[in-house]
């Protein structure tokens, strides 16, 4: 590492990805701060200095680089977090910042699995029209509202914080934060009596149980492909980024 660019890294974060990553970089002494878009109520404590909320979009991000004399930005975000992603590709364009994302692998389909493939969450809502069913709806608290358009099914929502509101009229909530293993999926899928598992292919091991559980109970999975995103650095491990850190 040369003298002329020591690291001080903007974590954009809210993954178990991002989470080992701020520890290891905390323990390498980098200087770094790591962000959460503030979604969670109560976001998990950091060994690194943390701001919460949003950027104003890629204009505000390029603003937070020049202001704090970030050298790079390492996008941790979930793989659904499209539009923080692409702000952070255009900001880090901007301000000629180098970019990486610590993105985890998709889940892909075994032997057993019926899944129903959807590219965003409009199709989902558009596919669970027809008879009512018991749904296993998990897609995050953000998108409840969409699928109001679908009111005729019961559904099981397990989210991290309590919902202000419930646009769905007919429906569980669960509040739990992952990972979640297999005994304790199959127990909630067959209390709930679950006939689709609806699921953003969001990867990791932390969120898959619900799908092995599906595989094994022959139970159907409407999955809602990742969105595309611009062509970005893309790194799988956390060794990997502090390498990229070390190779200005």
């Amino acid at each position: 590492m040369t003298n002329l660019l020591i690291p001080n890294v903007l974590i954009l974060g809210g993954t178990t990805e991002a989470n080992a990553l701020a520890k290891a970089i905390a323990e390498q002494g980098i200087a770094a701060v790591y962000s959460y878009a503030g979604r969670v109520e109560s976001p998990r404590p950091q060994p690194l200095p943390v701001r919460v909320g949003g950027f104003g979009g890629s204009e505000g991000l390029a603003e937070y680089i020049r202001k704090y004399a970030v050298t790079h930005v390492v996008d941790a975000t979930h793989p659904f977090a499209a539009q923080m992603s692409r702000n952070a590709i255009e900001a880090c364009r901007t301000t000629q910042t180098p970019l990486a994302a610590l993105t985890r692998a998709a889940w892909a389909l075994q032997p057993g699995d019926t899944w129903h493939h959807v590219p965003d969450i409009a199709a989902a809502v558009d596919a669970l029209s027809g008879d009512a069913q018991r749904v296993f709806l998990a897609v995050g608290r953000m998108h409840l509202e969409d699928f109001a358009a679908q009111p005729q099914h019961h559904y099981l929502l397990r989210l991290v914080d309590d919902p202000e509101s419930l646009p769905l009229p007919n429906a569980e909530v669960v509040v739990a934060r992952g990972p979640f293993t297999e005994s304790e999926d199959r127990a909630l899928m067959l209390r709930h009596g679950t006939q689709l598992v609806v699921s953003k292919n969001a990867g990791g091991s932390g969120a898959r149980a619900k799908l092995d559980v599906a595989r094994a109970l022959g139970l159907p999975v409407l999955m809602i492909d990742r969105p595309v995103l611009p062509q970005r650095t893309e790194l799988s491990s956390v060794a990997q980024v502090l390498d990229w850190l070390s190779h200005p």
